[in-house]
């Protein structure tokens, strides 16, 4: 398999999940915004959307959006102890919280990253991200390690990788301490540093 990705985009999550469930895979850059992989590939032909991540599979299909890629890959390798087994409540709890940050803490945060976006409505923005991020402040409450429990799952690398952007665009996870631990937790895994390093974004 190969992975098409772009270094802290969404893809890393679904980077860390292929290290996680140690499948063998090939990763190459993608240009998401020349369209262009590093072999100098054109990217639309490859993912017609032109967004990360794409996973080219061995028969030579490509799986797009993370959250499939990332359930995929879990079941291939049997993971269980990484994604519950298809039908239990608790693979309904990692898809439910899959499901929040892909519609509502990812897409939160995409504003950000339009040049012409006003300082007014930065400042808006910011507290959109607050509030999705503050549900899950609160979920946290009850002590869990991990979004669905004592298990970490890709929901949990979805949410890092998509809360590592507070940094680039400004915003402050100073009023999260639960996420912030529940993120080191996360960052101290070694699939996401042999990920992080992959891509270019650790030593």
């Amino acid at each position: 398999m190969k992975l098409y990705y772009s270094p802290g985009a969404c893809s890393l999550a679904s980077h860390i999940s292929l290290h996680e469930v140690g499948q063998p895979f090939e990763i190459e850059r993608a240009d998401i915004r020349a369209k262009v992989t590093s072999s100098g590939a054109d990217f639309r032909k490859i993912n017609p959307k032109g967004a990360v991540p794409a996973l080219q599979l061995d028969n030579g299909e490509v799986l797009t959006e993370g959250a499939a890629i990332m359930q995929y890959v879990a079941d291939r390798a049997g993971a269980t102890e990484f994604l519950p087994a298809a039908g239990t409540l608790e693979r309904a709890r990692v898809q439910e919280m899959l499901n929040y940050v892909a519609s509502e803490v990812h897409k939160a945060y995409s504003p950000f990253f339009n040049p012409a976006l006003s300082e007014e409505a930065r400042a808006q923005q910011k507290a959109v991200v607050d509030a999705r991020l503050g549900w899950i402040e609160a979920t946290l409450s009850d002590g869990r390690e991990f979004l669905t429990g004592a298990a970490f799952t890709p929901a949990d690398a979805y949410l890092f990788a998509v809360t590592n952007w507070s940094a680039h665009v400004g915003h402050d996870l100073a009023p999260f301490p639960r996420l912030r631990a529940l993120r080191d937790r996360v960052a101290a895994r070694p699939a996401v540093q042999t990920a992080l390093r992959a891509e270019g974004l650790a030593a």
